[in-house]
């Protein structure tokens, strides 16, 4: 791409990681102009995390394998050069953000960059007061990062990067652990950084994200497919699929009719739809489950957490029943998580009474708590300790005194319904991400527990392994599992769930079927969420539809 002098420059750029059976970047040549935002989207370990990693010399310094080409940052080569000389001109958040974070205050950990490179006092308090509001976590400036939740400490990592002030921002998967709203502030930052003359580079694998993007690089198995602008790569349904990538849902819905659009926002596609003589009718309701039996009841519960960190959760109550699909959702900090762990029996109510199956969860023994709820946790890592896949499915049982034949056969059916067949003697941190996750899930199924709640299950999957991880709990509920996930991802609640509930400030705001909750998009928004775009054009449409399948059910029109 021509135009501006050119913030980044690679080429033939190639790197192997030691013992690597594949080059992890293969012969790559692009140019990134100073002064816009380019996204890098791919599948998981097409090479976008390594190829940024090259920027401020993190590989070769720190991350070993051998490396060919060159890279040049505003002119300069990078070659040579020590990353702390680097990171005043290239910033970096990590997909890992939490491994970033070690102060004990969130106003210390944004001020640690620019004290090592010896900002005077009164500049010093001047950026730490400037980026903690630029990311909306001023008012918890003296609260230790580990108190934080998931999408605020993602925010607090993202402030400390930016500031040292670099000319070069690269975010690596900023939004994964953000609500609406905290997408919406990086979409706003990146408007931002553009504005004050900065380079932004975001790494991602939600293309819903990319508003505000000018050019995208798409990339698969190490090697660069397409560097163009973002509207036209963004349309490119059929190869984003070929990626890994999840293509824009309304670009999908214009692919499959056949229908040209100016844009890819929702005004576009209503002008596009009434130009074609589309209209839509409406989808009809799904059955209720209202009638079978409840598993968990919440009667007035609330939590407060140690510390004075005030109230997370506030009388609510709450009926679960056999065999639902339902998505809990919420801003950052709403009480998703907390929620679901007192929902697991793994934190006990403040105030109030949590039923598992008509019994107190107080009064439950683990062995026969595992049995009736399995809870996994946002990051599989937090759950994973053993060195082969079958020792961690095997841990609960052996624990809880199953004879080993049961045993044997439990990790056999556990790991088939994860679709983990084979791996038995595998090292789990030598598994994606993804299989991490499905490993996680056969050590709590190996319990055969009647409920399973899942806290974010598809952070950080690329868009197949997401459909894996959604596909494998569909089947699952219809084997007779009451699932629970919670989630920030808007389009698998509307593709999969069949009850939502939204949090607010530790208090249930709605609580309907899915297609319900979806149309009060109102609500929804003093929530800090808004539905994915396919429900939002469907509302505006008067559809009900959930997905794209659904939509073009409900799209008809000549010829049809």
């Amino acid at each position: 791409m021509s135009g501006s002098p050119n913030a980044i420059e690679v080429s033939n750029l190639s790197f192997r990681y030691p013992r690597a059976s594949r080059a992890a970047l293969d012969d790559i040549s692009l140019s990134i102009r100073s002064g816009v935002c380019a996204a890098i989207i791919g599948h998981s370990g097409c090479g976008k995390s390594t190829l940024c990693y090259t920027f401020n010399g993190l590989i070769p310094n720190f991350i070993s394998g051998r490396l060919d080409g060159s890279i040049a940052i505003n002119g300069a080569s990078v070659s040579g050069r020590p990353t702390a000389a680097l990171a005043q001109s290239v910033g970096l958040l990590f997909q890992d953000f939490e491994s970033q974070l070690f102060s004990t205050t969130c106003e210390l950990e944004v001020a640690f960059g620019p004290e090592n490179y010896r900002v005077a006092p009164e500049e010093l308090r001047c950026r730490v007061d400037k980026y903690l509001k630029l990311v909306g976590l001023d008012s918890l400036r003296r609260c230790n990062p580990a108190t934080l939740s998931g999408g605020q400490k993602q925010r607090l990592a993202v402030g400390s990067v930016l500031a040292l002030e670099p000319g070069i921002v690269v975010l690596d998967e900023p939004t994964t652990d953000l609500d609406a709203e905290g997408q919406a502030s990086i979409q706003h930052l990146a408007l931002h950084l553009r504005g004050s003359g900065r380079t932004l580079v975001m790494v991602e694998h939600d293309v819903e994200a990319l508003a505000a993007a000018d050019e995208i690089v798409l990339m698969k198995n190490g090697r660069v497919v397409t560097h163009d602008h973002a509207d036209g790569v963004l349309q490119e349904v059929e190869l984003l699929a070929e990626c890994g990538v999840r293509p824009p849902q309304l670009a999908q819905l214009l692919h499959i009719l056949g229908i040209r659009a100016a844009g890819l926002t929702v005004d576009d596609c209503v002008a596009a739809l009434r130009k074609s003589g589309r209209r839509a009718d409406k989808i009809g309701a799904p059955p209720s489950l209202a009638s079978a039996p409840p598993v968990l009841e919440f009667r007035d519960v609330s939590y407060a957490y140690p510390g004075g960190r005030g109230t997370a959760l506030q009388e609510v109550s709450l009926t679960v029943r056999e065999g639902e699909f339902i998505a809990v959702v919420g801003g950052n900090g709403s009480g998703k998580t907390t929620l679901g762990m007192l929902l697991s029996g793994l934190l006990v109510p403040t105030a109030g009474t949590v039923t598992i199956t008509g019994a107190d969860a107080r009064s439950l023994r683990r062995p026969a708590l595992a049995k009736l709820v399995g809870y996994v946790f946002q990051n599989p890592d937090n759950q994973i300790f053993s060195s082969t896949v079958v020792g961690e499915v095997s841990f609960a049982p052996r624990n809880f005194g199953i004879l080993s034949a049961e045993i044997d056969t439990r990790v056999s059916e556990a790991l088939h319904a994860v679709g983990l067949d084979g791996v038995e003697e595998d090292d789990p941190f030598a598994l994606t991400k993804g299989q991490r996750q499905r490993v996680a899930v056969a050590s709590v199924l190996v319990s055969r527990p009647r409920v399973l709640i899942l806290d974010e299950p598809t952070t950080g999957l690329d868009y197949q392994q997401q459909l894996g991880m959604m596909d494998m709990l569909a089947r699952l509920n219809r084997q007779g599992h009451t699932i629970i996930i919670i989630t920030h991802s808007m389009w698998a609640a509307c593709d999969y769930t069949s009850r939502t509930l939204v949090l607010r400030d530790g208090s249930i705001v709605l609580d309907g079927s899915t297609r319900d909750v979806f149309t009060m998009e109102d609500v929804l928004a003093s929530a800090g969420l808004r539905p994915p775009p396919i429900v939002q054009l469907s509302n505006r449409l008067g559809a009900g539809a959930l997905t794209v399948p659904e939509m073009v059910t409900a799209l008809s029109g000549p010829g049809d």
